[in-house]
């Protein structure tokens, strides 16, 4: 499956054993496609008992609700069930929960509650807490969690099946998230449809300066004319803008 920053943190190699063992048992739970993705990865990890808690678990899952989400996974995610006779199953509607949720329960925080509880509260959890509010928290946790330095909790907030394009555009504004959050946001095709969010991606002056030259010939002449005079952004997107204007960018 594509654009999985969770998915892909892992597959990079950037968690550590104790996260790896929380994601085979389940506490790491994602939508159930990278759920599905993330357990057949573990079950091959040269860790044995990662390996074995990962096969118990996909052990757990009953086969029909493996089959109806095995349409969305890779080739060889399909080719581990279909050894075992579990082929994809046309279902309406699948839907994205994980399919075995272990994962902390996260409390709904009062609607009274102030921000700076709610940074204190979240600066008191632990990273499995983290990783689940990232996934299942409201907005306004996403907020604060997408700051994290942890880079499987920001993976995890980019992630979340509530993240939605006006959510995104306004993450890609921030000058406090780190580079790496920048780059999901630039190389997530789905959401560079959205031109609030490439226009975000292009002006955040922490964005690196070869991707936001990349996304700069998507933007209208009007923000190129803006971008030419921008002092916030680096001196190089300064400049290739106004080259774009003057038509002398070749």
């Amino acid at each position: 499956m594509s654009n999985s920053p969770l998915l892909d943190t892992f597959k990079r190699g950037e968690v550590n054993r104790e996260l790896k063992l929380l994601a085979a048992q389940a506490v790491v739970a994602p939508r159930a496609e990278e759920q599905i993705e993330l357990l057949v990865m573990l079950s091959g990890d040269p860790d044995p008992e990662i390996a074995a808690t990962a096969e118990q678990t996909i052990a757990k899952i009953p086969a029909a609700q493996l089959a109806a989400h095995l349409a969305g996974v890779s080739a060889e995610a399909r080719e581990r069930f279909a050894a075992k006779g579990i082929q994809p199953a046309a279902v309406a509607d699948a839907g994205d929960a994980p399919l075995i949720d272990a994962s902390p329960e996260v409390e709904e925080a009062p609607a009274e509650e102030e921000q700076l509880s709610a940074l204190q509260r979240i600066a008191n959890m632990n990273v499995a807490k983290r990783i689940a509010l990232a996934m299942k928290g409201n907005r306004e946790e996403r907020a604060i969690l997408i700051r994290d330095p942890n880079r499987i909790v920001t993976a995890a907030v980019m992630s979340s099946p509530k993240m939605n394009d006006t959510e995104v555009a306004a993450i890609a504004k921030m000058q406090n998230v780190s580079e790496d959050v920048l780059r999901t946001i630039a190389h997530n095709r789905a959401w560079l449809k959205n031109y609030s969010v490439v226009l975000a991606v292009v002006k955040n002056p922490k964005t690196p300066v070869a991707l936001s030259m990349n996304l700069m010939a998507r933007l209208s002449e009007k923000d190129l004319k803006l971008l030419s005079t921008d002092r916030n952004v680096p001196d190089a997107l300064r400049g290739q803008a106004r080259r774009k204007i003057t038509g002398n960018d070749k």
